[in-house]
């Protein structure tokens, strides 16, 4: 991948030529930031252009043999790791089989060509444990181990890209400590993670951080209008909404403005305002069939609902990333969002998210959640 088809980040761009121009690149490095800014994109294409025999001054050449394997992310030197369902339960006490990102890599190398700004539930639905939770195991870090211990096949360096490390068990993590400090010669790690405070601190410490910010509105609608041809008035709306995250101006794209889960929302706040217990009830019945991950999608675009609603309640418009359905919405909704009940809907919020990342009993959240929340709403 070239960073030219990577949009906006052009100050990361630069710093990560800079460091490969002045031949100051580290062994180890941690690209950091929210998802759908382009994190994977950058390490890819980070890891190309060190790998590309005919390099110009902002990009790779995307003409030599190297960077041709890099564009099918089938380089011999480029590996990867990111989170799995580990293994297969077999039962009646037979050994369950261990499984690694190697097991998915031909899907994982579809997922990227198709989309470089997969995030974490399109990749869960992709390998088909969107109701569980991916996690890197000890066996891969001996997997990594083994493969970094080899000579580089093509290129001068080595890459192993460890996608979401934050998923990284605790044993895997402390395993690859040593190797991460004082890797192979011309061996390069690249961390990239959405969270880093589940990250161990002692593989923070080692690592070179490059925080990657939302990407500018301004170039998520360039792009739009000249690589997608979407015009430039649903191009700037798109971008306003998407509010730095190019997963989300992907979605909108030939689709209703109001986002996956505004149905399921504005359900819930109806049944919470008029204290409809039996519809609340069939609510956390549709709720606890999303599965896992896009339970906590559900929960995060509620959050961010109940902000935009605050925001329009204090007539602070021009930071409202409503549109359509949900900004009619949001102008009707925006009254019963205030200082009395901001403080405690964001905690109780946050507090489900959290509970169903830690395999809570979904029934059990989102029908506390739900009672909770009727008192809120109601709240004068």
């Amino acid at each position: 991948m070239k960073f030219e088809k990577i949009v906006g980040q052009d100050t990361v761009k630069t710093k990560l030529i800079k460091s490969v121009k002045e031949q100051r690149v580290p062994h180890a490095l941690m690209i950091t930031g929210p998802e759908g800014t382009g994190k994977l994109a950058l390490a890819i294409a980070f890891a190309q252009y060190l790998s590309c025999h005919k390099p110009t001054n902002t990009d790779s050449c995307g003409e030599c043999p190297s960077c041709h394997k890099f564009e099918k992310l089938i380089h011999p030197d480029l590996h990867f790791v990111f989170p799995v369902n580990s293994s297969d339960s077999k039962g009646d006490g037979e050994k369950a089989a261990a499984k690694s990102s190697d097991t998915f890599i031909h899907l994982w190398r579809e997922a990227i060509l198709e989309n470089p700004y997969i995030s974490e539930p399109i990749w869960y639905n992709a390998i088909g444990i969107e109701n569980k939770q991916g996690i890197i195991n000890t066996a891969e870090s001996s997997e990594v181990i083994k493969k970094l211990s080899l000579k580089s096949f093509e290129a001068e360096y080595k890459t192993m890209i460890i996608w979401l490390p934050e998923r990284m068990h605790i044993s895997a993590a402390n395993k690859l400590l040593k190797l991460i400090e004082e890797p192979p010669a011309k061996t390069l790690f690249i961390l990239v993670t959405e969270d880093p405070e589940n990250i161990i601190r002692t593989i923070i410490s080692r690592t070179q951080i490059i925080r990657v910010p939302p990407i500018k509105r301004e170039h998520i609608s360039t792009y739009l209008v000249d690589k997608v041809g979407v015009t430039p008035e649903r191009a700037h709306d798109i971008s306003r909404i998407a509010n730095g995250n190019f997963n989300v101006a992907l979605k909108l794209i030939g689709e209703h403005e109001s986002g996956p889960y505004f149905d399921l929302f504005r359900t819930l706040m109806r049944c919470c305002y008029t204290k409809n217990v039996l519809g609340l009830l069939s609510w956390v019945d549709a709720a606890v069939g999303l599965g896992r991950e896009r339970q906590k999608e559900l929960l995060t675009y509620s959050l961010e609902i109940v902000r935009d609603s605050l925001m329009l309640n204090l007539g602070l418009d021009d930071i409202v990333y409503l549109a359509g359905d949900e900004a009619d919405f949001g102008k009707k909704f925006s009254p019963f969002i205030n200082g009395k009940n901001i403080q405690a809907l964001n905690t109780e919020l946050n507090l489900a998210i959290d509970h169903i990342a830690r395999n809570g009993n979904a029934n059990i959240v989102f029908t506390d959640l739900a009672m909770k929340l009727v008192k809120l709403i109601n709240k004068n």
